[in-house]
């Protein structure tokens, strides 16, 4: 399972987008406009009603990309999305029951953390790559260097608050494997439709990971 989450990780070229799907009719052309623009792993979040459906439907249509689910924040949700197909999952947070069900189920699972405990549970659980939320109200990218220290060997796909200006400061940590944001769909975009902008804010997005080579 480490190795299939890794196996995401490095299709999603740095970037994970989050769509938020509001209905079920967005989600075939909002994935094709990431697509379009150079992403194929998709962050699909939970706070939606037509979320499963959409993560249904877009496994389907677009077997080639990385379908996920975000927003999981308990054990039920994490076995629906599991049935609907999901390719893995992210939580904003963590608890026992949670982390049970992943060390269970073979689904890649992100947790969240927020505070070095965050991450020493999350290490003796036996993750590796870990959801650091919300990432600019907890010290941003200074932050994530200063866990570089205590925690060598653990990575980490901030978000909350990233956008394209400061996603470079992210992804030029060692400890950072890939930033995840919804700045891609701008709400007044998607409101009209306009799949066009979508895929030009993908493809600015998928060329942040080469500045940092």
């Amino acid at each position: 399972m480490k190795d299939e989450l890794q196996e995401i990780i490095d299709q999603a070229q740095s970037i994970i987008p989050l769509m938020v799907i509001d209905s079920l009719e967005q989600a075939l052309p909002m994935a094709q406009a990431l697509k379009d623009g150079g992403l194929t792993v998709f962050e699909v979040t939970l706070r939606t009603a037509c979320a499963l459906d959409a993560i249904k439907l877009l496994k389907k249509n677009m077997p080639e990309c990385s379908i996920g689910a975000g927003t999981v924040i308990n054990t039920d949700q994490f076995q629906q999305v599991a049935w609907a197909g999901g390719d893995f999952i992210v939580s904003p947070g963590m608890n026992d029951d949670m982390i049970n069900m992943a060390q269970d189920m073979a689904i890649p699972f992100i947790p969240g953390v927020a505070t070095p405990s965050d991450v020493m549970t999350a290490v003796n659980a036996g993750f590796e790559i870990l959801k650091f939320f919300p990432a600019e109200q907890y010290g941003g990218a200074t932050a994530l260097k200063a866990l570089a220290g205590p925690f060598r060997e653990i990575t980490f796909c901030p978000s909350g608050g990233i956008n394209i200006n400061n996603a470079p400061d992210y992804l030029a940590l060692p400890n950072v494997t890939c930033v995840s944001g919804s700045w891609i769909f701008p709400k007044d975009a998607v409101a009209r439709n306009d799949w066009g902008t979508i895929t030009e804010l993908a493809r600015e997005a998928s060329k942040l990971n080469l500045s940092q080579q």
